[in-house]
């Protein structure tokens, strides 16, 4: 069987197409990525002033499923699609326009033969908990088969999921703590096993708005001048951006200037990592806390514990410091280390080295950066705890996201209740008919030394 999820991000749209066998739909482990299609242009929300053209964006992908899915299966197939943060931004700023944009992008995936099932705006903690599933499901965490067919519950401990995307970020995991905010709290009963989960999203504080937020606290320090130096692009790189284009965001709106929105300033790379580093630290709030503890801006953090895995954009930065700067990432201090020789590094220098990211690339010296604090100071990771993160992109040949856990949500692929008694039936034929080979296998030797001993017997 198939299923098809579009994941339509803040700053573009992913789809999946997963198949399992039809005769083991509540198995586990059995789900795997079929296809992957990355639709072409930017995500659906960037579609608010014209929302007919969201959809349109889809078809290429949507075509591409009717290729990966068998024709005959096309009917049985169950197609969602989940908007993110971008979605979330729009729904704010605008509710509107975020209803057209859904409307639209319904109105395309149901002229396709698919299963149509609904488009959606997911909400931070959905997302957030999704991820987690779908890392702790496909690492077979939560549930295993046995050689013999048999279910087996491993009774390892669950992985903590980072997700880093274009407007938001969060952070999962099973926690044995004292949960002091309800709205951070989700219970899950999968497989008969009860797990309480810490979630949390920032909204703001994916990568593409953090840079809004950034450049909004570079023009602020300067007054809005006509040029204005920026610590976190490298030397050698300036570019010349309208105020529309850092103000177009809920993330920045109540820092707007009075100031005519298409004025341009233009940024002047300077690569100054520690004067980075300082500006960036300004998009968290440290100080206040009502919890007996908490991450930043207020919102409260049991301590981290067990082994992470860090997914999305965070993959990406650390993969650009291992593979592209040669670095290794085993503590907090090589990841400062990486992103402070990555603001020195001139733009001649990083373009030599990595022309074809030539688009994002004058942006890892902040993005590094964001991802040392955020994981240090935000989340409280130390010397101890930081090597128990893995920057990962796939588990296997499947994509961890929120995609996949979403799917399996939605069609009950994982039950709550322990796997049903013909899985057993299962095991306890096998049982029986090792044991008939056993038996069988002995009566035939047995037989066998019988006649032996007879015909020797007979021959003397």
């Amino acid at each position: 069987q198939y299923g098809i999820v579009l994941d339509a991000g803040s700053s573009h749209t992913a789809m999946f197409v997963y198949k399992w066998p039809a005769d083991k739909e509540n198995d586990t482990g059995v789900v795997s990525e079929h296809g992957m299609c990355n639709v072409e242009g930017p995500g659906i929300s960037s579609y608010s002033s014209n929302p007919p053209a969201a959809g349109t964006s889809l078809e290429q992908c949507l075509n591409q499923a009717l290729r990966d899915v068998p024709k005959e299966k096309h009917m049985a197939t169950p197609l969602y699609l989940g908007a993110t943060a971008g979605m979330r931004l729009l729904n704010i700023a605008d509710p509107q326009a975020s209803d057209a944009v859904l409307r639209a992008v319904a109105g395309t995936l149901k002229t396709y033969p698919f299963d149509f099932r609904g488009a959606k705006i997911l909400s931070g903690e959905e997302e957030g908990v999704f991820g987690w599933v779908t890392a702790n499901y496909l690492l077979e965490n939560f549930i295993k088969r046995g050689w013999l067919g048999e279910w087996i519950q491993p009774h390892r401990k669950t992985l903590g999921a980072m997700d880093f995307g274009g407007a938001s970020t969060q952070i999962t995991f099973e926690t044995r703590d004292t949960i002091e905010n309800p709205k951070n709290e989700v219970m899950l009963k999968l497989y008969g096993q009860v797990y309480k989960v810490y979630t949390h999203s920032f909204l703001c504080y994916g990568r593409d708005q953090v840079l809004k937020r950034l450049f909004s606290k570079l023009l602020q320090a300067e007054s809005y001048q006509g040029t204005v130096p920026n610590p976190c692009w490298p030397m050698g790189y300036n570019k010349s951006l309208s105020l529309s284009s850092i103000y177009d965001s809920p993330c920045t709106e109540k820092e707007r200037p009075n100031l005519v929105l298409n004025t341009t300033i233009t940024l002047v790379g300077t690569g100054n990592g520690n004067l980075c580093a300082l500006h960036i630290s300004k998009l968290f709030n440290f100080t206040t806390c009502s919890f007996s503890r908490c991450s930043f801006d207020g919102v409260f953090q049991p301590k981290v514990s067990g082994n992470f895995i860090a997914f999305s954009a965070f993959f990406y930065t650390v993969d650009f410091i291992q593979t592209v700067m040669e670095r290794p990432v085993h503590l907090p201090s090589d990841l400062k280390d990486a992103a402070e020789t990555i603001c020195a590094t001139s733009w001649s220098e990083l373009l030599q080295k990595a022309p074809k990211l030539e688009k994002r690339l004058p942006d890892y010296c902040a993005v590094s950066t964001f991802v040392y604090l955020l994981t240090t100071r935000g989340y409280n990771f130390n010397n101890h705890s930081f090597p128990n993160i893995a920057f990962q992109k796939k588990a296997g040949e499947t994509s961890i996201g929120w995609a996949l856990g979403y799917m399996l949500n939605l069609t009950n692929m994982i039950p709550a209740e322990k796997p049903s008694s013909h899985k057993s039936m299962l095991y306890n034929y096998w049982v029986i008919l090792i044991l008939l080979f056993v038996v069988t296998t002995l009566t035939t030797l047995v037989t066998a030394v019988c006649l032996l001993r007879r015909s020797k017997s007979s021959a003397i």
